[in-house]
């Protein structure tokens, strides 16, 4: 028979990875746009990522921006400015 002590070193890792393997796994999925600066400016549904990059492009650089990034996580996409 294992001592108490034992058990709850055991029980104390085994509840720790529990929680820790979750979190960081949210956090990847949850991840804003890559480095800082980014400006949201809006959403629109588009076939694929680089389409919705190359055609807000334009419109990013008219405004004064050099960058645009669009999470194609959803089917509508949230579009990004830097």
């Amino acid at each position: 028979m294992k001592s108490w002590r034992t058990r709850i070193g055991v029980g104390l890792a085994v509840g720790a990875a529990a929680v820790a393997i979750p979190l960081t796994a949210t956090t990847a999925s949850a991840a804003p746009p890559p480095g800082d600066g980014w400006v949201p400016v809006g959403a629109e549904r588009y076939p694929s990522k680089a389409e919705c990059e190359a055609t807000e492009l334009p419109q990013a650089q008219a405004n004064g921006y050099h960058e645009v990034w669009c999470d194609d996580s959803n089917p509508i996409m949230a579009i990004y400015n830097r």
